[in-house]
């Protein structure tokens, strides 16, 4: 039978006991936006923004400087802070090497998710943490059964708390929207790398409409 990791997440936050500190990996502002309002009311929340999957550079500083202001603006019930990343786009190079022509959400997109949740989970575990999580599961276009595979095995290899999630549920993706246009966030039209930015402009050659499109 398939988990449910929408109801996994529910029932740890409603058995918490006492406040607890989340470090959060997120992928991007307009993503965190429906995570963030969602889970302030039961964790002392810390981003964590580490990409160096996207590319270029100047559109990671774009997305970055969204976060930023994003955590600055955001109705929230506790407190939000932010951990900022080196840029590292050479690391995510090398990590997918051979993996360049692999379809978006193949093997590729495995790897990419590996690097930067683990990056979460050492982190947490380093800074003591209660629990560490990531925002990718609120896009439908990103397998959250995956995900929380990896969440589990990072949780095992790190001996840290992993916040199940499949945050697309309860119409997540589409309250991230509403937040979007609310703080009038940056919504990208292509999920970070440059393989992926390839892919969008081949869709406009084609005269097809992307799945990124987020004119929405």
């Amino acid at each position: 039978m398939k988990e449910n990791y929408d109801l996994k997440c529910e029932d740890i936050l409603h058995n918490l006991e006492g406040k607890k500190r989340l470090l959060l990996h997120s992928c991007c502002a307009p993503c965190s936006s429906y995570v963030i309002s969602y889970l302030s009311s039961y964790f002392d929340i810390t981003i964590l923004y580490y990409n160096p999957n996207i590319y270029p550079y100047s559109e990671y500083l774009k997305r970055k400087n969204e976060q930023i202001r994003l955590i600055k603006e955001i109705d929230k019930v506790n407190k939000v802070e932010i951990i900022d990343c080196d840029y590292d786009n050479d690391l995510y190079e090398k990590q997918i090497k051979g993996l360049e022509s692999e379809p978006e959400r193949g093997k590729r997109c495995e790897v990419c998710y590996y690097l930067r949740m683990e990056k979460t989970a050492s982190k947490a575990k380093e800074m003591g943490f209660d629990y560490f999580g990531t925002t990718l599961s609120v896009s439908p276009y990103k397998n959250s059964v995956l995900i929380n595979e990896i969440g589990k095995k990072l949780a095992t290899k790190y001996d840290i708390n992993w916040l199940y999630s499949d945050f697309k549920k309860r119409d997540g993706y589409k309250k991230s929207i509403s937040l979007s246009h609310k703080y009038n966030l940056y919504r990208q039209n292509y999920c970070g790398c440059i393989y992926s930015k390839q892919n969008r402009l081949l869709d406009i050659t084609n005269n097809k409409v992307s799945r990124y499109d987020n004119s929405n």
